[in-house]
């Protein structure tokens, strides 16, 4: 029976957390979802861990895959489904038990809404909570999205809208989701739930802690094509700075 949700994961070597990610999955106090497992070629337990859990939850579906990097398996991944919203869970991070019963409240009641976003908490390795995330405290607006990347998680979206705007762009393999949310802010309603559905999960294996230049760089070209689809870049370029920030943490 197709579900109204279809929640994906991509997953790289992170036996350490994907057995919580997934649990935090499906302790959902919504229950009409499908979560979709796509392993990009790992060569940890992480296989082994995603079958474990989808023997016993048939909401659950594994696809294993050569190794392509996270864009080309998450733009796959949403192919392989059909539900009228999307989201995705990365597999070190953990979704709150009542985010998918909040943010579909949403768009079902607003049909003029095609993506809705929630606040998060920011933890550390051990699940431990470390603040409140600085993304989520800036107010949405489609002009502020240019600068400020806000909606950052958790995002539940419409398949219509995601397929009006041309998918995932496999070219931004670091900022694939800020291009994604940047197009689709030029053609629906955002709405954000202002409540902490999600933790993200800041530790030393994360792309956005060792590919952290790349990624900026990527989100720069993200936004230089915003700017060229809007009929900005005639009285607006890009200021790009680059800060070093530096803090000593304790050893674990």
């Amino acid at each position: 029976m197709k579900k109204s949700i279809s929640l994906i994961m991509t997953v790289y070597n992170r036996e350490r957390y994907l057995g919580f990610a997934i649990q935090s999955v499906l302790s959902q106090t919504y229950r009409d979802f499908e979560l979709l497992i796509w392993d990009d070629g790992s060569t940890d337990r992480s296989v082994e861990i995603a079958r474990h859990e989808a023997q016993f939850d048939q909401r659950v579906r594994l696809i294993t895959a050569p190794h392509q990097g996270q864009t080309r398996s998450l733009k796959a991944a949403i192919q392989q489904t059909t539900s009228s919203y999307i989201g995705w869970v990365d597999s070190d991070d953990l979704l709150a038990p009542t985010a998918l019963k909040e943010t579909v409240a949403v768009l079902d009641a607003r049909k003029e809404v095609g993506l809705v976003y929630t606040d998060y908490q920011v933890i550390d390795q051990n699940n431990l909570l470390m603040g409140y995330g600085q993304r989520c405290r800036i107010p949405y607006s489609k002009e502020r999205l240019l600068v400020d990347f806000m909606i950052f998680h958790f995002r539940l979206f419409r398949r219509d809208v995601y397929d009006q705007v041309g998918g995932i762009n496999e070219e931004f393999e670091l900022a694939q989701d800020y291009d994604l949310c940047l197009r689709i802010s030029e053609v629906t309603e955002i709405e954000h739930l202002a409540k902490p559905l999600y933790y993200y999960r800041h530790h030393l294996e994360s792309v956005s802690h060792q590919k952290r230049i790349e990624q900026i760089l990527t989100a720069r070209d993200a936004i230089n094509l915003a700017l060229q689809r809007r009929g900005l870049e005639k009285h607006y370029e890009l200021d790009l700075q680059i800060v070093g920030r530096y803090h000593l943490r304790k050893k674990s």
